[in-house]
């Protein structure tokens, strides 16, 4: 992060902050793309064998497909919370952050906004392609990825406050995941 730019005053500064946040997570999902395309794999590989699980029958595919990737998508996206904060805490960036003039949660937001991004876009431009893989049609494609689209960013939201609570805590995925499914 530019010091310059997270340490000045003013409404432009906290936005020049929040725009560095969202840059430099950006910048972190690029350099371990592996990390972002394990949960893109995780979302397609679930989806996929959800057929040989339950039945190769079209109709029954067709009724059952939003529900199937909308818990793929929640199941995609817990698996990369994780990562949101755990970094920062162990080189130290998350206690300079404190130290910045800039409201916490603003930069916590531009931390949630490039997860969302890197985990929640993808599961969203890639719903149509599982959909008719399952059977689904146009108009129910469209609506499922309306609903991604508004759903996925609040399912970022919930698990960075999961992440944040567990944050450093040995076994802290698997209260992500209970503190996620309480919120929902």
């Amino acid at each position: 992060m530019s010091e310059g730019v997270l340490t000045s005053g003013g409404q432009g500064g906290l936005f020049a902050a929040w725009r560095a946040m969202l840059v430099r997570d950006l910048t972190l999902a690029m350099r371990r793309r592996a990390d972002v395309l394990t949960s893109l794999f995780f979302f397609v590989i679930v989806v996929s064998l959800f057929p040989l699980g339950v039945s190769p029958e079209m109709s029954v595919l067709r009724g059952i497909a939003p529900g199937v990737i909308w818990v793929a998508a929640l199941l995609a996206t817990m698996l990369s919370l994780g990562r949101m904060f755990a970094d920062d805490h162990q080189d130290g960036s998350l206690e300079q952050m404190l130290l910045l003039p800039h409201p916490l949660s603003m930069l916590v937001l531009g931390k949630v906004l490039a997860h969302w991004l890197v985990s929640g876009l993808p599961l969203v431009l890639l719903s149509p392609l599982l959909g008719m893989q399952l059977g689904m049609e146009g108009e129910a494609i469209g609506l499922l990825m309306v609903t991604l689209l508004l759903g996925t960013p609040v399912l970022s939201l919930i698990g960075a406050t999961g992440a944040a609570l567990t944050l450093g805590v040995r076994g802290g995925g698997v209260l992500v995941s209970q503190i996620g499914r309480a919120h929902v």
